[in-house]
């Protein structure tokens, strides 16, 4: 058997198979993408088209399936009937053809034909069994085959369930599960061989629940999507934009997989679709894909875009509208704490409430009678629904969160059959399915061996909400300072309410982590956050916990302004300025370790660190123009090391054309859309590092910062820019200029462009003078101020700070 995964081939380039191949791509993996010679193939036409038209698509894919486009050259195409000696140069195979038992028969037949012994095979399966397509393989094949169901996109959908045969081979399982996490960073969860494997068999059951229970509530897709969205954790599509997502004619066939293939499903008749959906599918309206489902996105008579819903017992479709519920509305103050908004809305009185209520009822009793059917125990089940359906918490995390022991006496009341483990674990003294002790160790309870069990993790998970209390060095509501061991010292962002923004009481502790670092109690430092919930551990990257860092304080920033306190204002940001600026240049490794949303200040914040340990989804930038400001926590500075920073002293240049590269980060407000579009744009440096797992991001961090310490970590020297002055400047204006004129730009865009060019050119000097960082770092406050004081700017944060828009006056 192959000892790593080096090339895979994928065999079939339609969606799934695109985005499959493209995330290997940005994996840094080689793949082959194999698909049939077209019928009718025009002469001279490439015989492996449909894998290059395959290639293409993904590459115009929104959102983007690569990192970058030009990773697509990391996939080869190939065709079935000329290159098929080609998959013994692969280690790892992945079938994503048309869910036929009888065609994936053929294309394992080729496979065994052509491949390598001891490669693995795995087939990307979402319906079929595992035994009935190795029925007919070598006994050899069948201990190198399992199940690798991959969730669209693939990119962005974190779940991968793997389902073994009795034949698969132990190590097979491991390299397949290392691979998926480590290298892929996908959250792996183990199914078993049963229809619809985890994820699909919980959230279909869940939406046969909601079809049931609306009806008995006489309640319409508009009002359900609007109870059962944001407010439970949900994705914000709501159940019937999920639904017209993943496309009606789908959703009937993995009904009819639990239907058909599940005898003694107490709750098998709940997946025979209602006659309203089997209406929809016959008639075409399957959802986006069809351009009409529920929902159905069109225009009106004066040309503007408008979204019409579906009458279900008519058919007929009219505006949609915006349903208000009270309970809705209340929960919706707690959306950065699911666990608080969702015990909100069940306390409700009004029929989303009672909706709520009934599905989350239902739906626990089902997760809890699927154990061990479909999974081993309760963790494998809470983590494929989070990491498959971007639910804020599993079944299981949202029944501690709403109290076992009160809605089971709630469940028993209304007449619900309650699974008696479920009662056993209550009755042995345990009220929750999850605990964490005072060591920090989280268990879970296992209904198999009757007691708790730890929560099993990857060895490259170092997870900061689970830290015990005697490594807590120092805290304060914004961020607290953390033993990692090892002698590293992690300062932790802890205030997702405000995406953390950064803050005075921020800036308190990160000095004091300083203080510390200088003293010599530590080796390292690691800047860092992840997502908690309840004390327990919660996906970093996920649905409602996405932010490292959104920027500065903004309300606390206008209040002063508009209250004229201009010199605290000054104080607060050269504050910033000096210690970002300290932490850049400690003489003992600072890294920071940014994913997600990180805007603004918070970009600011990873910059300025010895090295960057980040993940693959990364939205990063110098976004303040879009509130009328320029980056004044160093962010112009940093600018310009990282593009004039390298260039040799006794190289003769001009700076013009880098300057005017950095401008167009800042002056247009550019954000990533991955680690790598980031590093093309140098927020990212070539010390900076990737983790593709997003779980595995502080422990990277703390990895990289102590190889740092143990290589004899010399701080960097500050660097002087050599910089165009007024001429670098006028020719910046004068493409502001043109943007005006063209409706591109406001006046105000402009006036903010030209302050942020001031700052980049090095203010008023004359073309070719080297100027230092602080003398930067001035400008930068000085341009601050500045803007803060025109009206248009605070109109523009306040309408932010009011609605969360960008204003552009």
């Amino acid at each position: 058997m192959a000892q790593a995964i080096r090339k895979v081939a994928v065999l079939g380039a339609g969606v799934m198979g695109q985005g499959i191949a493209a995330h290997l791509a940005n994996s840094g993996i080689p793949s082959i993408l194999f698909d049939m010679v077209p019928r009718d193939l025009p002469e001279g036409a490439p015989r492996s088209q449909l894998a290059i038209d395959g290639i293409r698509n993904a590459s115009k894919l929104k959102p983007a399936a690569f990192y970058q486009k030009d990773l697509a050259k990391l996939i080869q195409p190939a065709n079935y009937d000329d290159d098929g000696a080609r998959l013994a140069e692969c280690d790892l195979i992945i079938e994503v053809v048309v869910e036929r038992l009888d065609i994936k028969h053929k294309v394992f037949d080729w496979v065994a034909t052509h491949r390598r012994p001891g490669s693995i095979v795995a087939s990307n399966t979402s319906g079929l069994k595992l035994n009935d397509m190795a029925a007919p393989m070598s006994p050899e094949m069948r201990q190198h085959f399992l199940i690798t169901h991959f969730f669209n996109p693939v990119r962005y959908m974190r779940l991968l369930e793997l389902v073994t045969g009795p034949d698969t081979l132990d190590s097979v399982t491991q390299l397949v599960a290392d691979f998926g996490e480590k290298v892929l960073g996908k959250g792996v969860v183990f199914a078993k061989d049963t229809p619809n494997f985890i994820a699909n068999r919980i959230g279909t059951y869940g939406i046969c629940s909601v079809f049931a229970h609306m009806e008995t509530l006489q309640m319409t897709p508009e009002e359900v999507d609007t109870a059962l969205s944001g407010a439970v954790g949900r994705p914000r599509l709501g159940v019937f934009g999920l639904g017209d997502l993943v496309g009606l004619d789908t959703l009937v066939h993995v009904l009819g997989n639990v239907y058909n293939d599940c005898p003694d499903d107490e709750q098998r008749d709940a997946f025979q679709p209602p006659e309203w959906l089997t209406r929809m599918v016959s008639e075409g309206a399957v959802g986006n894909k069809a351009r009409k489902g529920f929902y159905q996105r069109t225009k009106n008579e004066s040309g503007k875009r408008i979204t019409l819903a579906r009458d279900l017992s008519t058919g007929d479709y009219a505006p949609k509208v915006r349903p208000k519920f009270a309970s809705v509305s209340e929960a919706k103050k707690f959306k950065s704490r699911p666990d608080i908004a969702l015990r909100t809305l069940l306390r409700g009185e009004d029929k989303a409430s009672e909706l709520a209520w009934n599905c989350t009822a239902d739906l626990l009793v089902y997760s809890a009678n699927r154990i061990p059917e479909i999974a081993d125990d309760i963790v494998n089940l809470d983590r494929a629904m989070r990491w498959g359906f971007n639910w804020d918490m599993g079944p299981f995390e949202t029944w501690d969160c709403i109290g076992v022991s009160d809605s089971v006496a709630k469940m028993k009341e209304q007449g619900t059959p309650v699974p008696s483990w479920v009662e056993d674990m209550l009755a042995s003294g345990r009220d929750q399915f999850y605990a964490t002790d005072a060591d920090g160790q989280q268990t879970y309870w296992d209904p198999n061996l009757k007691k708790a069990q730890p929560v099993p993790r990857s060895d490259s998970w170092l997870i900061l909400a689970n830290q015990a209390e005697d490594k807590i060095v120092h805290k304060t509501n914004s961020a607290r300072l953390v033993d990692l061991g090892d002698g590293v010292l992690a300062l932790q962002l802890t205030n997702p309410e405000a995406m953390n923004a950064l803050d005075p009481d921020l800036f308190a502790v990160y000095q004091k982590g300083l203080d510390q670092l200088d003293e010599g109690l530590w080796e390292a430092m690691v800047v860092g956050t992840q997502g908690d919930h309840n004390g327990q551990f919660r996906p970093s990257v996920g649905p409602n916990g996405q932010a490292f860092c959104a920027g500065a304080n903004l309300g606390l920033i206008a209040m002063l302004a508009a209250g004229g306190a201009w010199d605290q204002v000054d104080e607060m940001i050269n504050g910033m300025q000096q210690l970002l600026k300290r932490a850049q240049y400690s003489s003992r490794p600072v890294v920071t370790a940014p994913f997600g949303l990180t805007l603004g200040g918070g970009c600011e914040l990873a910059m300025q660190a010895s090295a960057c340990q980040t993940v693959g989804e990364l939205y990063m930038g110098l976004v303040e123009v879009g509130m009328g400001l320029l980056p004044a926590g160093g962010g112009c500075k940093e600018m310009l090391r990282r593009y004039l920073g390298d260039i040799p002293s006794a190289v003769s240049y001009d700076p013009n054309p880098f300057v005017q590269a950095a401008f167009m980060n800042m002056g247009l407000g550019k954000v990533s859309t991955s680690a790598e579009e980031a590093r093309d744009m140098r927020y990212l440096r070539s010390i900076d590092r990737l983790s593709l797992d997003p779980d595995a991001l502080i422990h990277d961090a703390k990895r990289l910062a102590l190889g740092l310490a143990k290589s004899g970590y010399e701080a960097p020297k500050p660097t002087r820019f050599k910089l165009p002055g007024n001429s670098g400047r006028a020719t910046i204006e004068m493409k502001l200029y043109d943007l005006v004129l063209g409706g591109h730009a406001s006046e105000h865009d402009a006036l903010v462009g030209s302050r942020i060019a001031h700052v980049l050119c090095g203010g008023d000097i004359p073309s070719g003078t080297w100027v230092d960082e602080q003398q930067i770092l001035d400008l930068e406050r000085e341009g601050f101020l500045s803007l803060l004081g025109e009206a248009k700017t605070m109109e523009r944060i306040q309408v932010f700070l009011t609605t969360g828009k960008i204003h552009r006056n």
